[in-house]
């Protein structure tokens, strides 16, 4: 099913693009990404996410979809964008890549050009764009994330999770001029466990990368998301939480996310 966003863009209409990453793998990137998307779609925005984790997506198995099209048949021209971006469950639209595909293990300057059109085409589109981007601090990793007017880096309070999201953030703040980043902690114990990681980040932050740059680094706590035995039944379902259980805590630590991103 074709998004009906992509039919005709809103004049005077520019996205903000979001850049969804972090350091390590397993940390529920992609599940906020999804679960953010269908909140901010819950206010009335007009939102699209696009898996720009190329080689190794899973969007798509996050939201239960079998696309018979993907960005890489955009990429090689078999496809139109129109034809590529589909309806996912939760109200936005979705940009799915291929998984498995070696081409996009590395940043060559056709895959540069290609992903910086797509986002130029998407932009007038939507309200909110989410480039759900792979983990770490490769070139294919880093570009995405270039290409965003904002990065929400996601972490949980486990050590070597703070550690790798310490390293993104530094990469971040010293390749790119990064010197206000959103902060989401998943998996926290107790809501409002985010706080005293975010301050943790932070310290770190002041004391080694602030010096290197020469200006201070920010890190704004969007929110933390508890840890929910709601959130594997969900992932294993192949259901967005905040559809299939709204009521769990997971999925109630969405709303206010959304609201502070949208304000």
């Amino acid at each position: 099913m074709t998004a009906t966003p992509t039919e005709a863009p809103a004049r005077g209409r520019r996205a903000r693009i979001v850049a969804v990453t972090s350091g390590k793998g397993g940390v529920g990137k992609t599940f906020i990404s999804a679960n953010l998307a269908a909140a901010l779609a819950r206010r009335g925005l007009q939102v699209l996410v696009l898996d720009a984790d190329l080689g190794l997506a899973n969007l798509d198995v996050v939201l239960n979809l079998h696309p018979k099209i993907t960005l890489h048949d955009v990429f090689t021209e078999r496809a139109t964008l129109e034809q590529a971006t589909l309806a996912a469950p939760g109200g936005f639209s979705v940009l799915l890549a291929g998984s498995g595909l070696v081409e996009y293990s590395r940043l060559t300057p056709d895959v540069r050009d290609k992903l910086q059109a797509i986002v130029d085409q998407v932009r007038p589109r939507f309200d909110v764009v989410i480039l759900d981007t792979g983990a770490g601090i490769s070139d294919v990793v880093l570009h995405a994330v270039s290409l965003a007017d904002e990065v929400l880096v996601v972490a949980t309070p486990e050590p070597t999770a703070l550690t790798d999201a310490y390293a993104t953030i530094k990469v971040l703040a010293t390749q790119q001029q990064r010197h206000e980043l959103r902060l989401v902690v998943n998996q926290v114990a107790r809501s409002g466990d985010g706080r005293a990681v975010a301050a943790q980040l932070q310290q770190v932050v002041d004391r080694f990368v602030a010096p290197a740059v020469g200006t201070a680094v920010r890190l704004n706590l969007l929110g933390d998301v508890p840890s929910d035995p709601a959130v594997r039944e969900a992932v294993q379902r192949r259901q967005l939480l905040v559809e299939a259980m709204p009521g769990a805590a997971a999925a109630q630590a969405f709303a206010p996310l959304a609201q502070r991103l949208a304000d």
